[in-house]
């Protein structure tokens, strides 16, 4: 897999939720939870299910850093 997007994190998948047409599918990256809302026809496409070996790939025009007060 060759991509553009620098932000690729490897994980596995957890648990795959589908809805009428899009599905949440949770991949746990070194302990922690990634949620991503794909459509249902993805999900089949690629063949995700739970313990399969997924990548959460990040592409955005900006990212947002948060403190508490």
């Amino acid at each position: 897999m060759k991509l553009s997007a620098r932000n690729q994190l490897k994980g596995t998948v957890v648990d795959v939720v589908k809805g009428a047409t899009t599905a949440h599918v949770k991949l746990d990256i070194n302990g922690t939870i990634v949620i991503s809302s794909i459509t249902n026809f993805a999900v089949d496409e690629l063949g995700l299910e739970k313990g399969k070996t997924a990548y959460a790939v990040i592409k955005a025009s900006a990212v947002m850093v948060a403190v508490d007060d």
